[in-house]
């Protein structure tokens, strides 16, 4: 049996244990996982973390590991040691939508993860072909209820943040529009400039250069505020249609378990440099919008964001293969 000196020591050693992990933390490359391929959106906020976060000491690399709606990519991070050394750029997919789209999914988004960092908001934009006879979100509801679905929509796949924002479009509008699925963001794009489709949800990087051209017509921004880049464009709520937010996101996430005393000194070094002037106005002007936020904030608003979501895909029946 343990004498009390000996018990009180070893409840000691692993009360500093945590302590002294942060304190030495890190001692090797930090690794930023981003579950896509290379030359997205998510791939370039996570190399402007990797370029600007240098106050940790050590390098900070991206590593690439697309496939799976994300799922590769997270999957292996959570199963990383909780150390602080691995990271991965999670997204409305991989964090809120792939853990009821996605069958026997290899990972719970909220307990097999601890947040660290809010990094970046991306709006969905209601854009529409620029020769439809619809030049507000009101007109665009009036054709489509006159016409029940007479009007097509395109998204960037079945499940795909830009189907579940229209989903949640028709089920707060009563509006009726057919679907018709794309894989990714430019041939739907494509298909929309060239009138073959009526309208779409699409992220505002992919469209910001053909809305400014006017090559394509935005209606309003499914975020709770207007996109810098579009100033005088409103958001969807200012148009009478409430609760459609719908933007997609980036949040940093390590494994479960990781010290919160690791998870704070990340956070602090994130967000200490990416709130720079220079950094949110080069984030802003790829149509995104940066969203410093902490873990407690994040570890408190990630379970109605995974609930808000399993809603709409069980209302409008979306599956995937």
């Amino acid at each position: 049996m343990l004498s009390r000196r000996a018990a009180l020591a070893t409840i000691a050693g692993l009360v500093a244990a945590p302590v002294a992990r942060a304190q030495s933390f890190p001692w090797h490359n930090i690794s930023i996982v981003v579950p896509y391929p290379a030359g997205g959106p998510v791939d370039v906020v996570a190399r402007l973390i990797a370029q600007n976060v240098t106050s940790l000491g050590q390098p900070i690399v991206v590593d690439n590991r697309g496939g799976g709606s994300g799922i590769i990519g997270s999957a292996a991070v959570a199963r990383a040691e909780p150390d602080g050394h691995t990271l991965v750029l999670g997204t409305n997919q991989t964090h809120a939508t792939n853990q009821t789209l996605i069958k026997h999914c290899p990972y719970d988004a909220v307990m097999d993860f601890a947040p660290v960092a809010g990094i970046a908001d991306v709006p969905h934009v209601l854009a529409v072909r620029r020769d439809l006879k619809a030049d507000s979100v009101s007109a665009l509801i009036d054709m489509a209820k006159q016409n029940p679905r007479g009007l097509t929509y395109g998204s960037t796949g079945n499940g795909s943040a830009s189907h579940l924002a229209a989903e949640l479009f028709k089920m707060k509008t009563g509006v009726d529009l057919l679907h018709v699925p794309f894989r990714g963001a430019a041939p739907m794009t494509t298909e929309l400039l060239a009138g073959r489709i009526d309208v779409s949800f699409v992220t505002l990087p992919s469209v910001i250069g053909t809305i400014e051209a006017g090559a394509l017509r935005a209606l309003a921004v499914a975020s709770p505020k207007r996109a810098a880049r579009l100033p005088d464009l409103p958001t969807l709520a200012e148009k009478g249609i409430k609760d459609v937010e719908a933007d997609a996101w980036f949040v940093l996430f390590a494994p479960a378990k990781t010290p919160p005393a690791v998870v704070n000194k990340i956070y602090n070094a994130v967000s200490s440099k990416m709130s720079a002037k220079a950094t949110a106005d080069l984030i802003a002007t790829q149509g995104m919008t940066l969203t410093l936020r902490p873990p407690d904030w994040i570890a408190a608003w990630l379970p109605g964001e995974v609930a808000k979501w399993a809603a709409v895909i069980s209302a409008a029946g979306v599956t995937v293969e």
